[in-house]
């Protein structure tokens, strides 16, 4: 992360959501997100229904536990949240970034990875680039995409596929309940 560069400028902008999750092989564990806080409880509920949905999540832990390094949190198949991000990993300009603002998160990224634009390859992998049924993935229109979207949330909100990024719209945007006129 580039000092001063970074939107969330205090720890009161943020929360830390502790939530259980289903792993891969069926088993509980507990994870946390760190988001804004007008993010937080729609976080918090839409974790609670994919724990109750029983959606594999392979690990969620604060990006923090990869040193803020965003592609050894992809790799590792975290899901995860709020990122700065350092300024050779980010897409966007800091202040406009969903994830530097603390309102996007990436669900499973090997699953559900994201066409890098400056590499136009597939990160981490494209082992699951193909929009098929499978534990971890999202497709539009799934449970989780509608859960998201239930909730106000955008999937993949820019030019490329980027199948695990949910945010509140870009440049990033405080968090609005969605209406239901908006509900597809």
């Amino acid at each position: 992360m580039v000092r001063g560069q970074c939107p969330v400028t205090q720890r009161s902008q943020l929360r830390r959501i502790d939530v259980p999750y289903v792993d891969f092989r069926g088993d509980v564990g507990r994870g946390h997100l760190i988001v804004r806080s007008d993010t937080a409880a729609s976080t918090a509920r839409i974790f609670t229904r994919l724990f109750q949905m029983r959606f594999a999540i392979r690990r969620m832990e604060g990006v923090e536990a990869y040193g803020g390094d965003v592609y050894k949190s992809l790799t590792a198949d975290n899901t995860s949240a709020y990122n700065c991000r350092r300024a050779g990993q980010i897409n966007a300009p800091f202040a406009q970034s969903p994830h530097a603002n603390g309102r996007a998160i990436d669900i499973n990224p090997v699953e559900n990875p994201w066409k890098d634009p400056r590499c136009r390859c597939w990160s981490p992998t494209g082992t699951h680039a193909a929009r098929t049924p499978g534990p971890g993935k999202i497709l539009k229109n799934d449970p989780v995409w509608r859960l998201f979207d239930n909730e106000g949330w955008i999937w993949q909100n820019i030019d490329v596929p980027d199948y695990m990024h949910f945010d509140t719209g870009y440049p990033s945007k405080p968090y609005q309940p969605a209406q239901p006129s908006q509900r597809q």
